[in-house]
């Protein structure tokens, strides 16, 4: 089982310990940054110089960069020894506002942003279509903003009485299903068994065909031709390409530096997240991009918030 142990760390005999070459790193992107440069140049140089990340591949973004300038882990703790002063940390954590300020990242540019975010993403679990953001007042003090089944109204009538969410909700549901797979990190261990395609009536029925010209030795026929191509394009439409350990290896690369998450990251949701379907009695699958599942809540969600 693997320990999720942020990059500066290592395990030594069940305890965490100083990596003095990667807590030489933590400390150079903490100084790059408190120096001007931007956690995008800082991801392109790591990348550029070949320095493996925390899960020692060498990929890296600007959103695995930041997450390194957000721990509060560098600081010390009884599990963790300190790699970073309280000062340095401190002076980053008032950069990263004051550029968040001059780049305009309001809470109402966000709420633009996350709109596009969640695009495609939530599901209604009753009639299968998409949820869709409903603005009443707009522009005014009184905006109200909630996710509804694109269905709510359908040609003038209220035909979709599944719940609706605020983006706040949506956020909350997000940070607790995420949480839930950190403190979980070996399910991303779990290797997954391959699932043999299923044959349709279809695929059956051009088997039998094709054998029986292949009887008959018709084999130069235009129909046995056009039966196998067709019998190869029905095959491709039902098998699945595997790609739940890639899938699982992207998960894992953004999540291996994080600790519970506090706050909502877009970054992190575009990345991880599949969609979230909605259902009536107020239950909520999160479903990850290699297939994992998390139920919440929608009341309790509520109620949290």
């Amino acid at each position: 089982m693997r320990r999720n142990v942020p990059i500066g760390y290592t395990m030594v005999d069940g305890r965490i310990v100083l990596d003095n070459k990667k807590a030489e790193l933590v400390i150079k992107i903490f100084k790059d940054y408190l120096n001007g440069i931007s956690t995008d140049k800082i991801a392109k140089y790591l990348i550029a110089k070949g320095i493996p990340n925390a899960n020692n591949k060498i990929s890296w973004s600007y959103g695995s960069v930041r997450t390194i300038l957000v721990n509060i882990k560098y600081l010390g703790d009884t599990i963790h020894p300190q790699i970073i002063d309280e000062k340095t940390f401190e002076s980053v954590q008032k950069r990263r506002k004051e550029i968040a300020i001059r780049f305009g990242k309001t809470s109402q540019v966000n709420k633009e942003k996350n709109q596009a975010v969640y695009s495609g993403k939530i599901i209604c679990g009753e009639c299968g279509e998409i949820y869709r953001e409903y603005i009443q007042n707009i522009g005014k003090a009184s905006e109200i903003r909630n996710w509804k089944c694109k269905r709510y109204i359908y040609q003038r009538k209220v035909c979709c009485r599944n719940p609706f969410l605020t983006g706040e909700e949506i956020e909350n549901i997000f940070i607790s299903a995420t949480n839930k797979v950190l403190s979980k990190m070996w399910l991303l261990d779990e290797e997954k068994k391959k699932e043999a395609p299923k044959i349709t009536m279809e695929i059956r029925n051009m088997e039998e065909r094709i054998k029986e010209l292949e009887e008959e030795e018709q084999f130069s026929s235009r129909e046995l031709s056009e039966l196998i191509f067709k019998r190869a394009k029905a095959y491709y439409s039902i098998t699945k390409i595997d790609d739940y350990a890639y899938s699982t290896e992207k998960m894992r690369q953004a999540l291996v530096e994080r600790e519970q998450l506090m706050e909502f990251d877009e970054d992190l949701f575009s990345t991880i997240i599949k969609q979230m379907t909605i259902h009536k009695d107020g239950k909520i699958l999160v479903e990850f991009i290699n297939q994992i599942t998390m139920e919440e809540d929608h009341e309790n969600i509520r109620k949290d918030g």
